[in-house]
């Protein structure tokens, strides 16, 4: 007996997922913010550079090509300058913790990670900064 003369079988094309997952990223968002422990960084602002990867989980379908279905980076950047510059912040620790829970209020992220770094702090570095992993 031979499978020669069998026909093949037609093959489906899968159906796509109703929902996905994909990481946004934001990277180097320069800010002018008031952040320190020392006199002198409580007098004057100083630059500080913000990184996020958002891991963002939808009902995006990948056609509708719309806005409204898919998180919006730009008011994320928003939202964190906003908060960034609202009121003097001892830590970067602790503004990097402030800046996840602004992202993970948004439904659709289950995953942040934010990095602050301030780069005009010691002049024999480039910067000094954390780093931290927020979920859901």
């Amino acid at each position: 007996m031979t499978f020669a003369n069998q026909p093949k079988p037609v093959s489906q094309p899968r159906p796509r997922p109703v929902s996905g997952r994909r990481r946004v990223l934001i990277r180097d968002m320069e800010i002018v913010a008031s952040v320190g422990v020392f006199e002198h960084e409580k007098r004057y602002e100083q630059r500080i550079v913000v990184s996020l990867e958002l891991d963002v989980e939808d009902e995006y379908d990948g056609r509708s090509d719309r806005l409204e279905h898919v998180l919006d980076y730009a008011a994320i950047v928003e939202g964190t300058v906003r908060l960034v510059q609202a009121e003097h912040v001892h830590l970067i620790e602790t503004l990097a913790e402030r800046i996840a829970g602004l992202c993970l209020d948004d439904a659709r992220v289950v995953a942040v990670k934010v990095k602050v770094e301030k780069p005009d702090v010691l002049p024999q570095v480039r910067s000094v900064g954390i780093e931290i992993e927020r979920t859901r």
